[in-house]
C-alpha cells in the first residue's frame, strides 16, 4: 500500500536551497509491524545539515528525506504491531539518514518497536525535540562516562540542544557540571539547565577555567561538542583514568601522550548507527531510553528549551539559521494541520 503525503525532500546534495516542498509516496504494509504516524512537530539537528550537505549514509542524496526525531498522533497500524490504536499520541528517532524517509513531512511510517506513547502532560513539540538529544547526552553520560555523585564534569557547548540535555543528565546523576559557551546569554541558559559554572570560552582559557574550578584536579568526564583542538585541550582538563565522550570523532592524542599516560578513556557517540547500520537491539534500546526521557518531562525532572519554530515548508530557513551558529537549543519544524 502507498501513501502520499507532503515532505521537504532533497534534489542533490548542497546548501539549503536543495530542500523542496512537494509530493512523497511512503510504502505503508497495513499487514506489518510499522505505524502509520500523522507528525504534529519534527526536531532539526546538527545531523541533518550534514546528510543535506555531503549526502545521506544510505542511498542518494536525490530523493531523500532529512529529519530522525518527530512526534504526533498515530493514523494507522500495521496488522503485527502491538501496543498502539490510532489516535495514540508518540513520539521516536528513526529516519533521515537515507533509505526510509525523516520527519521532515507529514506523515512517517515507523517501526513499532521505535515508538514510544507520550501522555496528555507533555507537549509533542517538546517530545519531537527531546528525542536525539536526549538519546545522545544519555548514551555519553550516563553508558559511557558513567558519571555520578560528585563526579566533576566538562560540557562543551553548553548552550546547544545537546549540551543542555547532556547537563541536566549529569546534573540528575549527582555529577557538577561546567560548560563552554560564547556568550554571556548562553551562560544563563546552562546554568539554567544545572551547570554550575559557565565558561566564556572567547574570553577565558577553557583549560585555565577548569583548572581553577576544580581546585587543580581535573575533571572525571568531558563531552566533546567542538573536536580539533577542543578535542585535544581537553584532555589537559582530565584526572587519570578519566573519560572523554565525543561527538565529533577522535583526532588522536597530544604530543607528548596525555591521553595514554593518564590512561584516559576515549569513547566516540554517534546515535545514529543502530539506524544506518540496521541494529535491531541497539534501536529497541534507544527507544528504552526515549521512554526514560518521556517519563523525565513528564516528572519535570529535565526540560526542552526550544528556540525557534518554522513551519514544515521553510525547513530551509531553519538549516540557515541552525548553520548560523546562532543556536540556544532546539529548533523544531512544525507540520501543517490537516
Amino acid at each position: 500500500m502507498t501513501f502520499t503525503t507532503q515532505a521537504m525532500v532533497m534534489r542533490a546534495a548542497g546548501g539549503p536551497e536543495v530542500l523542496e516542498y512537494r509530493s512523497l509516496d511512503l510504502a505503508f504494509d497495513p499487514d506489518g509491524t510499522n505505524v502509520l504516524v500523522r507528525l504534529v512537530a519534527a526536531g532539526v539537528n546538527p545531523a541533518d545539515t550534514f546528510f543535506r550537505s555531503l549526502g545521506p549514509y544510505i542511498g542518494t542524496a536525490e530523493g531523500c528525506v532529512l529529519g530522525h526525531d518527530g512526534a504526533g498522533i498515530v493514523q494507522a497500524v500495521g496488522r503485527r504491531a502491538t501496543g498502539f490504536t490510532a489516535g495514540d499520541r508518540v513520539c521516536f528517532c528513526h529516519g533521515g539518514v537515507g533509505g526510509a524517509a525523516g520527519t521532515y513531512a507529514r506523515h512517517a511510517v515507523v517501526p513499532v518497536e521505535c515508538l514510544v506513547r507520550v501522555p496528555e502532560i507533555v507537549a509533542l513539540e517538546d517530545a519531537a525535540a527531546i528525542a536525539l538529544v536526549f538519546i545522545t547526552g544519555w548514551e555519553a553520560m550516563v553508558e559511557r562516562a558513567g558519571v555520578g555523585t560528585g563526579d566533576l564534569v566538562l560540557i562543551h557547548g553548553g548552550a546547544g540542544g545537546t549540551g543542555q540535555m547532556a547537563t541536566q543528565i549529569a546534573s540528575a546523576a549527582g555529577a557538577r557540571v561546567a560548560t563552554t559557551v560564547s556568550s554571556a546569554a548562553k551562560a544563563a541558559l546552562s546554568m539554567v539547565a544545572g551547570a554550575e559554572r559557565a565558561i566564556l570560552y572567547r574570553e577565558q582559557d577553557f583549560v585555565a577555567a577548569v583548572m581553577d574550578w576544580s581546585g587543580g584536579d581535573g575533571v572525571r568526564a568531558v563531552l566533546d561538542n567542538i573536536g580539533g583542538d577542543g578535542f585535544l585541550n581537553s584532555l589537559r582538563v582530565l584526572q587519570p583514568y578519566g573519560h572523554i565522550v565525543t561527538l565529533m570523532g577522535t583526532p588522536g592524542d597530544l604530543p607528548d601522550g596525555t591521553a595514554y599516560n593518564g590512561n584516559v578513556t576515549i569513547h566516540n557517540v554517534m546515535m545514529l548507527t543502530p539506524m544506518w547500520k540496521g541494529l535491531q537491539s541497539h534501536l529497541i534500546r534507544q527507544a528504552a531510553i526515549l521512554q526514560r526521557a518521556i517519563a523525565w518531562l513528564t516528572e519535570r525532572k529535565v526540560f526542552v528549551h526550544i528556540q525557534d519554530r518554522f513551519p514544515l515548508e521553510q525547513a530551509a530557513a531553519a538549516h540557515q539559521l541552525l548553520e548560523s551558529k546562532g543556536g540556544s537549543g532546539k529548533i523544531i519544524l512544525t507540520m501543517p494541520a490537516d
